[in-house]
């Protein structure tokens, strides 16, 4: 089973940056696809970006060209690299692994938090004009 613990949440102005990185550990982590999901007040959970252990990356529509997901295998730790941040990035984000995401799926399954089966407790990210 998968332990997730997300850091580097906080305020920022729009059209700044922020990184935010994920711990992880459980027995063969490294076996897990993983990725980042966001959360507003009333809005549903949405898959931000994925990384996959048998696909490359994949990115909301809304992030691609801003965010950039990357993992340190070595050190069990997840990235989400954040520039050019809008309001409308203000939400709580979550890392999650699975081992369920597979090549054959679409970037909308991928990106599906009902297919992801271990979550961390959330950071916050909050962005102003």
């Amino acid at each position: 089973q998968a332990q997730l613990v997300e850091s580097g949440g906080g305020s920022v102005q729009s059209g700044g940056s922020l990184r935010l990185s994920c711990a992880a550990s459980g027995n063969s982590y490294s076996t897990y696809s993983l990725g980042w999901f966001r959360q507003a007040p009333g809005k549903e959970r949405e898959g931000v970006a994925a990384l996959g252990r048998s696909f490359g990356t994949s990115y909301a529509d809304s992030v691609r060209g801003r965010f950039t997901i990357s993992r340190d295998n070595a050190k069990n730790t997840l990235y989400l690299q954040m520039d050019s941040l809008k309001p409308e990035d203000t939400a709580r984000y979550y890392c999650a692994a699975t081992t369920r995401a597979t090549r054959a799926m679409t970037t909308a399954w991928r990106l599906s938090p009902r297919i992801w089966d271990y979550w961390g407790q959330g950071t916050q990210v909050t962005v102003s004009s």
